[in-house]
């Protein structure tokens, strides 16, 4: 069998959803109409297949149709009231048809039930694409009678239990039989068409008499390689869009309450086991549980604010009631984290609901005649707008719902209020919860340190290093913050390394790109918790007072005392039973294996007598007794509880001397351990203190910092993933694993993805009893310095060590400098490669060998000329890189015809239309830079999605390097450090990253659109996502990159070679049928042409060069970039620096004809005459054998596996698509004139599905140096990016309202949006733009009637904007411009605020609860200055959009002044304070 890296488990999608109800609960056919054309309206959101016509799938799921299925009953002649029937929509095989058939009919029978009788659903099997139809199911529907004694809840559980032992049964009998809906009040039709082809397909939903009183839509976006019918949503009960991270862990604490799960409703509840289908997707799986709690009474509602809570922790001004009520939840059930917009629907109840993060849009709107429709875009739905009464949007953890029985329409405030009193909560948590603090508090022995010399013995028994104490440790306990570091890691992964690494180093952490966004834990700290309980998982399934009786711990890093105090507990319910981890010293070389069986058979001992906290304690290690591997110990007995049906009844405490950095903690946390006592390393913490320093500090005050940088360190590694809680995190298992045998993962790390096979038991009990013999084995034992971080002759391999440094320059020296010769160069050069050619095996490549061939003569070869076209240098920024190294290499690249790439810093417009100019132009989540001259000014746009060395984090740069000419390029302040937020704040999903790639191909049409991503276990399901958005490029980064700032735990510990995500990509195109459209990149470690060869092989199109370029130009791998102090004025902007480069373009040029040539020789050596004819030719290559068992051990045939026999290459076809309609009419219209200095009024109609309207206009026009004046006239709702990058000269008027990422990028434009002069609502009150509005902008302004979405003006550093109520994050990362907020704002504002100037309206003085004020100062407006600025402003918003609001203040401005806030940043507030000139901080409209 052919073995692949492409898993499905990491198949991931997105979506566009919503609903259409009636709040009298009225069926109509009108309502399923209006549902099929907000389907049709989001084409966009949605993905197609290669073959052009099969969607990733659309559906609908409706209330049942009565007088329809009445009509077909009769037409069948069969007697039955149709409403008392249930109707089930089933997916037939179609083999075994007619056993799956009887297997429903025999569920239902056993239950009681009596079907009616089988319908055949009428389909226009046309309207389906050619993949979509050879896999159709056979679709049919069947009728269940109500049995008189039921009533309809009672019906709906028996309807449940039934398709359950179906699905069992099937599943046993290896039937594929799928059951979208069995339901008295709900029906499923869905599939895998275009949207507008749904009522095509199905003829039922366009027949008139078929009613509902309300119906739920879905259009899917997925990554999945084979596509599912059985995935199209909806599902049974909710409409998803987003990925639930945490989902392992979810699966695996559901698993574990299985046995202990009753319901007095459900009977026996080990029928419906196993609860979740691990088949289905991430939503499904959802939906599985959230049927359950349904089926066992709980409201969907309430149900949905048990699994999808909001972040209750730290919003102030929440309702204690409702604050009580997810207190007391979070005892029963973890959050299923990750970013999440939830419709559901139960035939009773229909609804939205966000996630705590709110990262997926939701508007709604209501009609004066009882319509409510909610949807991911505004205008999706066509209805009168005369008729609307209220627009609005959900924010962060809120919900809207229908009550159809009932007749009510609830908003979020109603639904809380209406949950946080079914139960006394609060009462429950104070008679039974217990606080650590409080057994602290009440403990009294006093702790016993550590001595010295037995310290010692410990450090050097779990693994410690004099390096590992002076780079690490010391940083966290002085400064409290994880230690910094530069130049990526070119070290041996840890199967490779010579050194006896722990087992943590085979654990990579996973982190989120494209599909799901990390969180930002810097800023938005709101919705972090590292919050955790300890105690038994009660049954989710019923409410009982007792249920709240757990220990709540603030932090899951414990303290020896905060340990201590646990097992002291007094209350017997947390019974503490101590495990040991230690085993005796043995000659046994399985000995781990008999240590694990003994550990587990303690832990079931310990359940058996009462204990409900076990603490895995490696406390007694000793000369005659050696420690287990903490993390093999921990899941070993993790999993066995699991399995065994006992983990939900205890916590487990992870007590070890071994984890003493971030990521063993996370290790831990991330693999079930409820909480971790570091005993060693606060110890070792603690003996720093006591070092002489120029900045004395305590051992109390050192431990502080300890813990706070882990914990810190902690949320960090969770948000990388998108995880908010530490309670979803923990168990939820974000790794994978490189270099673990497949016996270990099975039994210890059960279900982490593992490739390759590699350490066994055998390799790591060696290692092990390698540092017990370096602690006990001498009378004095040395903690070693390996050299991991930095090269030392003695210690680890590094791939850039100073002989490799020096050959490179020395060769490229000689082919340029005096008596320059190319050919004494290149021999030189071969020494360079040769030393990493045949180096020691630190990479899976080096494993690879390539199969001999009939050679070819190298004159048949391409040209070095053609070769180096393919070539490019990595992404690495101005202010990264002093003016000179940046310049250096564009210099170089365009010489040669090949690539350069700006970075995320933007550029000199100097620079443009210049041999400076780099031709690849990087678009990253700070945005700095990015106008519409950088972007037009380019071959190629490039959408970083991370970097190799801290993927999941945002980019920064130090002040020391913020520089004047650097602040002016990137549009921010002077000497201000700059920090990127970690995810792109218009990038939250799949579907958000195709418009981003829409924005760039639609602004600047003949550029290629690029997105990068850094290789990890499932980038190749994000790179086919990527290209169905339409890309022309993906690059595939490897980890051991990167020039900037980065914490050292994230360059040692997160991301993959560039040959294992290189491959999976490959892989996953071919199976996708897509790898034609694109050209593939690798990056991320290539240094020689073996690289490239090695690459081209494994399917890469292009090659890129980052780290071994700077060293051409003269880098010497001091790893000071973060410093400053770059000696060669390569990484710094002192000037004094900057003057010893020693770089020149010809430096940069002469390494990329040698990698050229060397390039050339292989080929020969192949038999190719170009790259192209090996590019995907994975038969070239074979696993070569090195006499190494720990080398040979591992597996790398899936590296080398074949999908298809597919295209293997780019196939020269751009995946270019025209520009939309409107834009070209805009172009046409305007251009000539404008051009010719006239002025232009464009009047125009809009609609959802315009998107980035007047974004191409704006492309051609900041080409011009002197312009016309285009104003532009749009009435309706307009689609994503409105008014993106508007630059000067336009102005663009709308009437109506717009959705997100209006006016992205604006610079210089003007943008006015007003509601409809006869509309009914209250303009102030209703939402008239989206999310995230003028992000990145740099000039310009919007005035707005209406409130805005979350992160509104989020890295403005230059516009002015008037809105009149915003929500969360407001401001977030601004560094310049002037916001007006004429309402109320949301939680978070001025998040890392470091420049511009805001006005908060708050006659009701609720906003400082809401402000974030680390960067920024808020005062009322006093200054008669800043008043007159500012009622200039309003003034203007009132006369550009009539409203009503601002008329109304400005009327009573004198009284009005005082209720305004001004909002600067504290380092201007002092400037001004200083100089006594308020007006410094006035920004001119």
């Amino acid at each position: 069998m052919n073995r692949l890296l492409y898993d499905p488990r990491f198949e991931h999608d997105a979506c566009g959803i919503g609903f259409v109800a009636r709040i009298d609960g009225k069926p109509t056919h009108a309502t399923v109409s209006l549902a099929l054309a907000a389907l049709g309206s989001l084409t966009h959101r949605g993905g197609i297949a290669a073959d052009g016509l099969t969607g990733d799938g659309a559906g609908l799921l409706t209330t049942i149709p009565r007088a329809f299925m009445a009509r077909e009953l009769a037409a069948r002649r069969i007697l039955a009231n149709p409403q008392r029937i249930a109707v089930g929509m089933i997916f037939l095989p179609t083999s075994n048809t007619e056993r799956a058939r009887e297997l429903i009919d025999d569920a239902l029978v056993w239950r009681g039930l009596r079907p009616l009788g089988w319908r055949e659903v009428p389909l226009d099997r046309e309207q389906l694409g050619p993949i979509a139809r050879d896999i159709c199911p056979q679709i049919e529907q069947i009728w269940v009678d109500r049995p008189a004694t039921m009533d309809d809840d009672s019906f709906e559980r028996e309807l449940y239990r039934a398709r359950r032992r179906a699905e069992r049964t099937a599943l046993a009998e290896n039937i594929d039989l799928y059951i979208p809906s069995l339901s008295c009040r709900t029906i499923v039709y869905k599939g895998l068409m275009l949207p507008s082809r749904l009522a095509l397909f199905y003829p039922d939903l366009a027949d008139a008499d078929y009613s509902a009183s309300a119906a739920v839509y879905h259009q899917r976006y997925s990554t999945n390689t084979m596509p599912t019918w059985s995935r199209a949503q909806p599902f049974r009960v909710v409409s998803h869009n987003g990925e639930i991270n945490t989902l392992t862990g979810n699966v695996n604490w559901m698993r574990a309450r299985e046995a202990h799960l009753s319901s007095p409703l459900l009977g026996n509840v080990r029928e419906l086991a196993p609860i979740v289908d691990e088949r289905g997707s991430d939503s499904a799986q959802f939906d599985n549980v959230l049927e359950l709690l349904v089926r066992a009474g709980r409201d969907v509602r309430h149900s949905l604010l048990m699994m999808m809570p909001e972040a209750w922790e730290h919003i102030d001004d929440l309702p204690q009631d409702v604050r009580d009520f997810y207190q007391w939840h979070a005892n029963l059930m973890e959050a299923w984290d990750g970013p999440a917009a939830m419709t559901f629907c139960d035939g009773k109840i229909v609804g939205s609901a966000l996630d705590r993060n709110g990262l997926r849009p939701a508007r709604y709107i209501v009609t004066d005649d009882g319509l409510v429709v909610v949807g991911s875009e505004v205008g999706a739905t066509p209805v009168d707008e005369d008729r609307i009464i209220r627009k609005g949007r959900l924010g962060p953890g809120q919900m809207i719902a229908v009550d159809l029985i009932k007749g009510q329409l609830l908003d979020n405030t109603a639904v809380k209020a209406m949950f946080a009193a079914r139960q006394p909560y609060g009462q429950w948590l104070q008679n039974k919860s217990v606080d650590l603090a409080e057994l602290v508090a009440a403990y009294t022995e006093a702790e016993v340190e550590l001595n010295p010399d037995d310290l010692l013995r410990l450090q050097a028994a779990f693994g410690y290093t004099d390096e590992n104490l002076a780079m690490v440790l010391k940083p966290m306990g002085r400064e409290g913050a994880e230690p910094i570091g530069s130049m990526g890691d070119d070290t041996p992964m840890a199967v490779f390394s010579n050194l006896a690494r722990p087992v943590y180093g085979y654990l990579k952490q996973r982190f989120a790109e494209v599909t799901n966004p990390p969180i930002d834990p810097l800023r938005e700290q709101l919705v972090m918790s590292l919050s955790i309980r300890l105690g038994p998982r009660h049954n989710i399934l019923i409410e009982r007072p007792d249920q709240a009786h757990q220990i709540a711990l603030a932090s899951p890093i414990l303290r020896n005392i905060e340990l201590a105090a646990l097992r002291a507990c007094p209350d017997r319910s947390f019974g503490t039973a101590t495990l040991d981890t230690t085993f005796p010293v043995t000659d046994d070389a399985q000995w781990i294996e008999h240590a694990l069986d003994d550990l587990c058979s303690s832990a079931d001992r310990a359940l058996d007598t009462g204990a409900t906290i076990l603490v895995l304690s490696d406390r007694e290690v000793a000369p005659q007794r050696i420690a287990i591997p903490t993390v093999l110990a921990l899941g070993a007995v993790h999993h066995h509880l699991i399995r065994t049906g006992r983990r939900s009844t205890c916590s487990l405490i992870v007590e070890t001397g071994e984890a003493h950095e971030v990521h063993h903690v996370a290790v831990l946390v991330g693999n079930g351990a409820e909480a971790v006592n570091p005993y060693v390393a606060i110890a070792t913490i603690r003996e720093i203190a006591k070092e002489r320093s120029r900045t004395p500090i305590t051992a109390d005050q050192a431990e502080d910092n300890y813990v706070h940088s882990l914990e810190k360190g902690l949320l960090k590694v969770m948000s990388k993933m998108g995880i908010s809680t530490v309670d979803s995190y923990c168990g939820a298992q974000i790794f994978e694993a490189i270099g673990l045998s497949d016996a270990v993962i099975a039994r210890c790390l059960t279900g982490t993805p593992s490739r390759f096979g590699g350490a066994d038991w055998q390799r790591l009990g060696r290692e092990s009893y390698q540092r017990h013999a370096q602690a006990f084995g001498l009378e004095k034992p040395a903690l070693s310095h390996p050299g991991l971080y930095k090269f030392r002759k003695d210690g680890e391999y590094h791939a850039f060590q100073p002989a490799v440094v020096h050959a490179l320059q020395k060769a490229v020296r000689a082919a340029v400098d005096n008596g320059a010769d190319f050919e004494a160069g290149y021999a030189t050069y071969r020494e360079y490669s040769d030393l990493l050619n045949k180096r020691q095996p630190s990479d899976p490549r080096d494993l690879l060998d390539f199969v001999a061939t009939e050679p070819i003569a190298i004159d048949e070869v391409e040209s070095i000329e053609t070769i180096v076209k393919r070539f490019s240098t990595a992404a690495i920024s101005y202010g990264s890189l002093s003016a000179e190294a940046h310049e250096t290499l564009a210099v170089a690249m365009n010489r040669l015809g090949g690539m350069s790439n700006s970075g995320e810093g933007g550029e000199d417009p100097a620079r443009f239309g210049t041999e400076k100019v780099s031709a690849i132009k990087q678009i990253a989540s700070g945005r700095f830079g990015v106008t519409p001259s950088y972007l037009m000014n380019a071959r190629e746009l490039q959408i970083k999605m991370a970097q190799g060395s801290k993927p999941g984090e945002g980019g920064q740069i130090p002040g020391n390097k913020v520089t004047e000419d650097i602040a002016r390029t990137r549009h921010t302040t002077p000497g201000v450090t700059l920090i990127s937020p970690p995810p792109h704040h218009d990038i939250y999903s799949i579907e958000d990253l195709a418009q981003l790639i829409y924005d760039m191909r639609t602004i600047n049409p003949t550029a290629a659109v690029s997105v990068k991503l850094v290789s990890e276990m499932g980038v190749g399901t994000i790179a086919a996502g990527v290209v169905k958005g339409g890309a022309d490029v993906v690059l595939i980064s490897g980890n051991s990159g990167g020039t900037g700032a980065s914490p050292l735990s994230s360059i040692k510990n997160v991301g993959i070679p560039w040959e294992i995500g290189l491959a999976e990509t490959q892989q996953t195109l071919m199976l996708n049928q897509l790898r034609d459209r694109v050209r593939v990149r690798a990056d991320g470690g290539l240094r020689t042409g073996r690289d490239v060869v090695m690459a081209a092989l494994l399917g890469a199109d292009e090659y890129s060069f980052g780290t071994s370029a700077l060293i051409a130009e003269g880098c010497v791998m001091a790893r000071a970039c973060h410093n400053n102090t770059c000696p060669v004025g390569i990484a710094t902007q002192r000037p004094d620096l900057r003057a010893k480069f020693p770089g020149k373009p010809e430096h940069v040029m002469a390494f990329m004809q040698f990698i050229a040539q060397e390039v050339r020789e292989l080929l020969a050596q192949l038999g190719a005459r170009s790259l192209n004819e090996i590019i995907g030719r994975v038969e070239l290559l074979r696993q070569r054998q090195t006499n190494n068992p720990d080398h040979d051990a591992l597996d790398l045939s899936p590296l080398l596996g074949l999908a298809n026999a597919g295209p293997r290459r780019f196939n020269g076809m751009p995946q270019l698509v025209g520009i939309d309609r409107l834009n070209q009419f805009l172009v046409d219209s305007a251009l000539p004139s404008a051009k010719a200095g006239q002025e232009v009024i464009i009047n125009a109609e809009i609609t959802n599905e315009d998107r980035s309207t007047g974004i191409t206009l704006a492309g051609e026009l900041a080409l011009l140096k002197n312009t016309g004046h285009v104003t532009m006239n749009f009435a309706g709702s307009a689609g994503q990016s409105f008014a993106a990058f508007a630059t000067r000269g336009m102005q663009l008027n709308l009437v109506g309202d717009a959705n997100d990422y209006v006016g992205k990028g604006l610079a210089g434009g003007e943008v006015v949006i007003k509601p409809r002069p006869n509309a009914q609502f209250l303009a102030h009150e209703a939402t008239i733009l989206g999310n995230t509005a003028l992000y990145g902008a740099t000039s310009g302004s919007l005035y707005a009637a209406g409130r805005a979405g979350e992160r509104f003006a989020v890295r403005n550093s230059g516009a002015v904007a008037i809105i009149e109520g915003i929500g969360e994050h407001g401001c977030e990362y601004m560094t310049g411009g002037t916001v007006v907020v004429l309402g109320s704002t949301g939680n978070n504002f001025g998040a890392g605020m470091s420049g511009g100037q805001a006005f908060v309206y708050d006659p009701s003085q609720r906003f400082l609860g809401r402000l974030n004020d680390e960067m920024v100062i808020a005062e009322r407006v006093a200054s008669p200055l800043v008043a007159d600025h500012l009622r200039e402003l309003i003034e203007r918003h009132a006369a550009l959009t009539g409203s009503v609001l601002a008329n109304e203040i400005l009327a009573n401005w004198e009284d009005q002044q005082s209720a305004f806030w001004h909002v600067i940043s504290k380092a201007a507030h002092a400037a001004a304070a200083h100089n006594n000139q308020p007006e410094l901080t006035k920004v001119a409209a």
